[in-house]
């Protein structure tokens, strides 16, 4: 059996966050080795680690693997979280990508310059309250399940939860409408 993953990154939630929250719901232990100086991503980069000089990466299985989508695709084909046939993977491909929009416009509001902050932040509200939110209601109140795609869990799911966890901390009354998804 092969060893925990080990997974490189800052200490900060980022674009290693959806890795970490997968392997969890995977019920996956992982090591992290976290890059505290420019000198240690700079250790990666020298020691051919990083194939495309960034992080996250993600040792396991015997490779190296970076960039966010093949880690998390990976990572779901192995432990089984990326649905039963291509339609279901299709879906839950389309669902991820619109929860990675959100994320990343949520996520931006972090580095936003002052001066278009409101701005932005109220573009962010407005997506998710009139866009996203009702597209994942929508989803779940079609067939009645609690999962996105084939009434169990998979990825989509594990990536809409962490979503949920960044509206909540944005504005939380943007949730009080979607009782599914609360």
């Amino acid at each position: 059996m092969a060893g925990k993953p080990v997974l490189h990154y800052f200490n900060a939630r980022g674009r290693m966050e959806c890795i970490r929250w997968l392997l969890a719901a995977a019920g996956v232990e992982f090591e992290e080795k976290f890059i505290q100086s420019p000198e240690d991503l700079e250790k990666l980069k020298k020691d051919g680690n990083l194939m495309f000089d960034q992080v996250p990466m993600v040792e396991i299985d015997g490779m190296k693997l970076v960039q966010t989508r093949a880690i998390l695709n990976y990572i779901a084909t192995k432990y089984d979280l990326y649905g039963k046939d291509m339609k279901e993977r299709a879906l839950i491909d389309m669902y991820t990508e619109g929860i990675l929009d959100l994320t990343e416009m949520i996520g931006q509001l972090v580095l936003c310059p002052p001066d278009q902050r409101e701005a932005k932040t109220a573009l962010a509200k407005d997506r998710t309250k009139n866009r996203y939110l009702p597209a994942f209601e929508k989803v779940l109140k079609s067939h009645g399940q609690d999962y996105l795609v084939g009434n169990r869990l998979t990825r989509v799911d594990v990536h809409l939860l962490e979503l949920l966890l960044y509206v909540e901390e944005l504005d939380a009354s943007l949730l009080t409408p979607f009782p599914l998804l609360k």
